[in-house]
């Protein structure tokens, strides 16, 4: 079935429900973990636990909207109807340029998670390799994008739920040759806190970036063969084992080794799952756990991908961007809005071409300040969407607009790290000064508009 804006609906309730499990499971655990644990030792554990806590109030909030109104452009949309159009411009704009430069990010990763296995190879081929693969995947159809999420999800729930169980059995029991390593681990090596409460805190400048990928679902809504069922099931799936899977994983990481060890703050070093794995002498799981982290970076590049196409299309189906980015091929694929949204994967390859210091993090930090700038905005297009009551989703957030107003408070904070953070305050800046350039462009975009109307 197709609707307007040239989308289809055929993403099935199984497949929503494998996108929502698998759409935040990336990098940001996997490899982002080791930076988190290097500001707050072993008390990440607290950190993820609170980030869990607030992308769940994000994520119903989004939900409730997007069953009420599944729509092209999804929180982006209700921003434009409850706070303004100049707020659903500059939501998707924003969400689009986070989407872009966290794409990046995880092509990078993921290729150099294949140098893992072939050292000798340059990373730049990696990365195009990586690149190439997540754009054919998108330009197909919304079916071939929805198959590749269930199939990425299937398999990172799967090794994740592994890790776990193998990692309690190292820490009660050990293994043959090799003693329990116990709990030890979490209060050695400087304690529980060894940099302070204030560690905490700044740690969440990292850890929100791993929760990124929550806003997939709501997206999706437009191509869902049944959106209110297929997203209430999915996102409350997501937030049920979110926070289990973040906070027992991170748990395990600062257990099975010290944290001092564990931490990889710089640079795009092995993932702290891999060297849990080597720590503890079982060097084909470490390479399972590789393999693993490499589809998990191909499964969230694969979602970020989607979900800046889909909100560039939409801005173009509301008139807020050039026309021609609505087009859509005989499947409902957003062909052009997709390949303008490539464009993180050259930067990606120019990354990897030029070896710029510190490349992931980077991209992190700048990608987590756009995307928090879009959640404050979800947040309080939510609170003027339960004011008004004009139409209920198939899905609540508990405590309603109090509790959005929570989870704002909760963003201001995380964004106010920037304060102490040196990447977060260089990520402010580029954020401030995108965040004018967008509201400029909508000036510009709606005189355009008004000219039309009045030659016409």
């Amino acid at each position: 079935m197709t609707q307007p804006g040239g989308l289809a609906r055929t993403l099935s309730h199984r497949t929503m429900l494998m996108i929502g499990l698998g759409s935040a499971l990336g990098t940001g655990l996997f490899f982002g973990s080791g930076a988190a644990i290097g500001v707050a030792g072993p008390a990440a554990v607290v950190s993820y636990a609170l980030g869990a806590l607030l992308i769940a109030v994000v994520g119903l909030a989004m939900a409730e909207m997007a069953t009420a109104r599944p729509e092209p452009g999804s929180f982006g949309a209700a921003a434009g109807r409850y706070l303004g159009e100049w707020a659903g411009f500059v939501s998707r704009w924003c969400y689009w340029a986070a989407s872009v430069i966290a794409l990046g990010g995880e092509v990078v990763a993921a290729g150099a998670y294949l140098t893992y296995w072939w050292p000798g190879v340059p990373l730049v081929v990696f990365v195009a390799l990586v690149g190439l693969t997540i754009v054919v995947i998108n330009l197909l159809s919304v079916g071939s994008f929805g198959r590749a999420e269930a199939a990425f999800s299937t398999l990172k729930v799967t090794a994740l739920i592994a890790f776990i169980l193998i990692g309690l059995v190292l820490v009660l029991f050990g293994a043959p040759g090799r003693a329990a390593t116990g709990w030890g681990n979490l209060t050695e090596h400087g304690g529980f806190l060894p940099n302070g409460l204030e560690s905490i805190w700044l740690s969440m400048a990292i850890v929100m970036f791993a929760f990124v990928g929550v806003e997939v679902i709501p997206i999706a809504a437009a191509e869902a063969e049944n959106p209110r069922r297929s997203v209430r099931t999915a996102m409350r799936a997501l937030v049920a084992r979110l926070g289990l899977f973040y906070v027992v994983a991170v748990l395990l990481i600062v257990t099975l080794n010290a944290w001092t060890a564990t931490a990889s703050a710089k640079g795009l070093e092995a993932s702290p799952f891999v060297r849990a794995f080597d720590a503890v002498g079982i060097p084909a799981a470490a390479g399972v756990m590789n393999f693993v982290i490499l589809v998990a970076a191909l499964s969230t590049g694969n979602a970020q991908l989607y979900g800046a196409g889909r909100l560039v299309h939409s801005l173009a189906v509301d008139r807020l961007a050039p026309a021609f980015l609505a087009r859509t091929n005989i499947k409902g694929a957003p062909i052009v809005a997709t390949l303008v949204s490539a464009l993180g994967l050259l930067l990606a390859v120019w990354l990897a071409e030029t070896g710029v210091a510190d490349a992931f993090t980077k991209l992190v930090s700048i990608a987590t300040f756009s995307v928090l700038l879009t959640w404050l905005l979800a947040l309080a297009s939510y609170i003027v969407f339960r004011r008004t009551g004009d139409v209920h989703g198939s899905v609540h957030l508990p405590g309603g607009a109090a509790v959005a107003g929570v989870g704002i408070a909760g963003i201001l904070a995380v964004m106010a790290t920037a304060f102490k953070v040196p990447d977060m305050r260089d990520a402010a800046l580029v954020g401030g000064l995108w965040l004018v350039v967008l509201l400029v462009g909508y000036a510009l975009t709606r005189g355009v508009r008004r000219t039309k109307v009045t030659i016409s």
